[in-house]
């Protein structure tokens, strides 16, 4: 049986925008400023929520040991989503990608900054951001809280979300719909197709609209 995360893994975000557009729902398009370290590869999974904070006066250890616990507790299958309230460290690096994708961990996505982006890239650990440093969190920033809902731009991600990027950007789907949005996005690219082959076909752009109500 083919799993909810792979039939809109098999959906490109166009589609998935416009049929979520056409159900009424709004503010579900992630900032385009956010973006992945390998495009030509897609991403789908449920969220794994984080939020966290700087604390500069936060002890190294206790950093690191907060940080060894959000690994802990991702679960396989999932995407880490993380809102870390901070744009001076990174939020994912070699180590910690290993660790995620050993666990069946999907890839990340992070409201902010990451590192080891060569080894992220040679691991095939698909991760977005909003750009890289060197930098880590060490001393620095803790984890706030896992599960919860968390905003990036003006997206709000539940735990369990289903978010899908792609080369366009990403998007993520209420878990409530995600069902009803994969079984429209694929019909609506099956009507595509008609009117793709209707084009190349000399069929007139706008009576391929009206025949089939897509374009």
């Amino acid at each position: 049986m083919i799993s909810l995360t792979d039939r809109l893994e098999a959906c490109y975000t166009g589609v998935i925008h416009d049929v979520m557009r056409e159900m009424g729902l709004r503010d579900f398009t992630l900032p385009p400023e956010i973006r992945p370290i390998m495009p030509e590869h897609r991403l789908c999974g449920p969220a794994f929520t984080i939020e966290g904070k700087v604390d500069v006066e936060a002890e190294p250890h206790a950093t690191l040991l907060a940080w060894t616990g959000l690994l802990s507790a991702a679960p396989a299958g999932a995407i880490w989503t993380s809102q870390p309230h901070d744009r001076e460290v990174a939020h994912m690096g070699e180590l910690s990608a290993e660790t995620l994708k050993n666990k069946g961990v999907r890839g990340c996505v992070v409201d902010g900054l990451i590192r080891d982006v060569n080894f992220l890239m040679a691991l095939g650990f698909q991760s977005w951001c909003r750009g890289h440093t060197p930098r880590d969190i060490v001393g620095y920033w803790l984890p706030v809280r896992t599960g919860g809902p968390i905003t990036i731009g003006a997206v709000t991600i539940r735990a369990g979300d289903f978010l899908v990027g792609d080369r366009d950007g990403m998007v993520r789907v209420p878990i409530e719909r995600a069902e009803a949005v994969a079984d429209a996005a694929q019909a609506a690219m099956a009507k595509e197709s008609l009117v793709r082959r209707a084009i190349l076909d000399g069929v007139d752009p706008q009576q391929a609209y009206i025949t089939y109500g897509k374009f």
